[in-house]
C-alpha cells in the first residue's frame, strides 16, 4: 500500500421502504441557531443538537446563518472502492490535511478491483491514514466539529470499513456524523475550488464506475439527465489498457492518455455509441467490444508489456489507444451537449458545467469538454486532478455543506459492537430521473437500489411543511 499526502463483510441491505429510508438517513436539525462547538464535555447540560424521532421525521432544509461556520472542522473518510483516503477541511474551505493510501499494486496484480482484496487493504491502513491526517493538521478528535463518511454508492465490503472507522471516532468523541453520497461529493468539491459556483449548475460525473449527467438545483436536490446503461467510461479505459498490455499501476486512464499521444486518433474507425438514441444516456460495452476485436485482428500479443514491445507493435497499440480515446470522449461530448440543452430549459439561469470524477483528470477530456461548455455559453469548472480522483477532501467538504444546514446524525454509541450492521448503500441513485431522459435501452438493474438521495430529502422536506 502506497501512501500519498499530496494532497473496509456485510450482506447487502434489501431495498427499503421509503419510511425506512427516511429513518435510516437520520437527518437532524440543530437545536439552536448557533453551533455550540465540538469541545463540550460529555456531561454538558446543553445538548448540541436535537435528536430525531424515529417514526417519520427526517431531513431539514433550514438555512442557519452562523458566524462560526468558517471555523467548523470536519474529518472526511472515503473507502468506496480502491483508495483509502481521509482529509480535514474547515468551513472556510481551507484544507488542513489529506492522506491517500493507494491500492495501485493490487490493481496491477489483479487487473482491476478485487472487492475482497480491496476490503482487506482498506482495513490494514484505515487507522494509519486517519491518524496521519489528524497529525498533519495538528489536531485531536476533540477539535473536530463532525465526521463525514461515504456511505454509497460503491463496494459494500469497502464502504463498511470507512463507516466503521467514522462511527468509532464519532462515538468515542461524541461527534455528529454525516453520511455522504459519493457522486454528490464529486460534484460539490467544485464548490470548494470555485467558491463563486452557485446552484443551479450542470454536472458531468465520470469515473470507473459511473457516468452521470445531473442538474444540480440545490444541495441534495438533483435531476438525473443521463447515466450509463452498462459500462462507464473509466471502466472502458481500464479494460482497454489491460488488453493493450499497459502498466496498470498508474490506472488505465492515465496509461491510455499517455500512449494515445503517440497514435493517430483517426486511424481506426470505431463507431460512436448510441448515436441513434436521442437521450443523454451512455454505453461503453459496444466500444469495448470494438477495441477487443481491433486488438485481435492485428495479432497484438498483449502478454508482452508495452515496455518490451517492438517499435511497430507499439505504434499499432498507440493508434488503438488514440482512436479509442477519441470516440470514447466524443460520446461524452454528444450526450453532454444534449443534457445542457435540456438543463437550460429547466433552469435557464445555469452558467456553469462542472466536470469531476477520476476521468476528469484526463487533459484530453478536459480540453474537449471545455469546447462543449464554451459552445453552449457555459463556463467549465473542473477540480484539479488530485480532487477529481477519490479523496477525503470531497467527502469532508460535502459533509460540511450538509452539516451547516442541519443535516447530520447524532453521535453513535461509544461501545457499538464490531458486528453492527451498518447502513451502506452500494447502489444509491443521486437524483430523480428526468422524464425525457428515460430510455428504452436502459438495462440498468433495479434490484437492491436505495431510494435516491434527492427523493429522501424531498420527502423529508414535505414532512416538515
Amino acid at each position: 500500500m502506497a501512501f500519498s499526502s499530496s494532497l473496509s463483510r456485510l450482506n447487502l441491505i434489501p431495498k427499503p421502504s421509503l419510511p425506512y429510508a427516511l429513518k435510516a438517513l437520520h437527518f437532524h436539525k440543530l437545536l439552536r441557531a448557533h453551533w455550540i462547538g465540538p469541545a463540550l464535555s460529555s456531561n454538558a447540560s446543553t445538548p448540541r443538537f436535537s435528536a430525531l424521532k424515529t417514526t417519520s421525521s427526517a431531513g431539514f432544509h433550514t438555512r442557519i446563518s452562523r458566524p462560526q461556520d468558517d471555523d467548523l472542522i470536519v474529518l472526511g473518510i472515503e473507502t468506496s472502492c480502491d483508495d483509502t483516503a481521509a482529509a480535514i477541511v474547515k468551513g472556510n474551505g481551507e484544507i488542513l490535511s489529506q492522506v491517500i493510501a493507494s491500492q495501485a499494486e493490487l490493481l496491477a496484480r489483479y487487473g482491476g478491483v478485487a472487492p475482497k482484496m480491496a476490503e482487506e487493504a482498506h482495513a490494514q491502513v484505515i487507522d494509519k491514514v486517519v491518524q496521519e491526517t489528524m497529525e498533519k493538521a495538528n489536531l485531536t478528535e476533540r477539535d473536530l466539529s463532525a465526521v463525514a463518511v461515504t456511505i454509497g454508492p460503491g463496494l459494500s465490503l469497502c464502504l463498511r470499513v470507512g463507516v466503521q472507522k467514522a462511527r468509532k471516532i464519532a462515538g468515542s468523541s461524541s461527534l455528529p456524523i454525516v453520511g455522504v453520497h459519493h457522486m454528490e461529493a464529486h460534484a460539490l468539491v467544485a464548490r470548494l475550488v470555485e467558491r463563486e459556483l452557485q446552484f443551479p449548475f450542470m454536472a458531468l460525473l465520470i469515473s470507473g464506475g459511473h457516468n452521470l449527467l445531473v442538474l444540480a438545483q440545490d444541495l441534495g436536490q438533483y435531476i438525473q439527465l443521463g447515466t450509463t446503461i452498462d459500462d462507464a467510461i473509466g471502466e472502458a479505459y481500464d479494460k482497454t489498457a489491460k488488453w493493450l498490455g499497459l502498466d496498470l499501476r498508474k490506472s488505465g486512464g492515465p496509461a491510455i492518455e499517455e500512449l494515445a499521444r503517440e497514435g493517430d486518433p483517426k486511424s481506426i474507425k470505431f463507431s460512436t455509441p448510441m448515436k441513434q438514441h436521442k437521450d443523454c444516456n451512455f454505453s461503453y460495452a459496444g466500444l469495448k467490444t470494438q477495441v477487443r476485436l481491433a486488438i485481435e485482428s492485428r495479432n497484438i500479443d498483449t502478454k508482452i508489456p508495452l515496455s518490451s514491445a517492438s517499435i511497430q507493435d507499439r505504434s499499432v497499440r498507440a493508434d488503438i489507444a488514440a482512436s479509442f480515446q477519441r470516440v470514447a470522449v466524443l460520446h461524452l461530448e454528444d450526450k453532454c451537449e444534449r443534457a445542457i440543452e435540456w438543463a437550460l430549459k429547466i433552469e435557464p439561469s445555469i452558467r456553469h458545467l462542472v466536470v469531476s470524477g477520476g476521468v476528469a483528470s484526463n487533459k484530453y477530456v478536459r480540453a474537449q469538454l471545455t469546447a462543449v461548455a464554451r459552445k453552449k455559453g457555459l463556463q467549465l469548472v473542473c477540480p484539479p486532478p488530485s480532487l477529481c480522483t477519490d479523496n477525503g477532501v470531497m467527502v469532508a467538504w460535502t459533509g460540511l455543506e450538509h452539516f451547516r444546514i442541519g443535516r447530520f446524525d447524532p453521535p453513535p454509541p461509544a461501545d457499538e459492537p464490531e458486528d453492527t450492521m451498518y447502513d451502506v448503500r452500494p447502489r444509491w441513485p443521486l437524483g430523480e430521473e428526468y422524464t425525457e431522459g428515460r430510455s428504452a435501452a436502459r438495462s440498468l438493474r433495479t434490484a437492491r437500489i436505495h431510494p435516491s438521495l434527492t427523493s429522501i430529502i424531498q420527502a423529508s422536506l414535505q414532512q416538515q411543511q
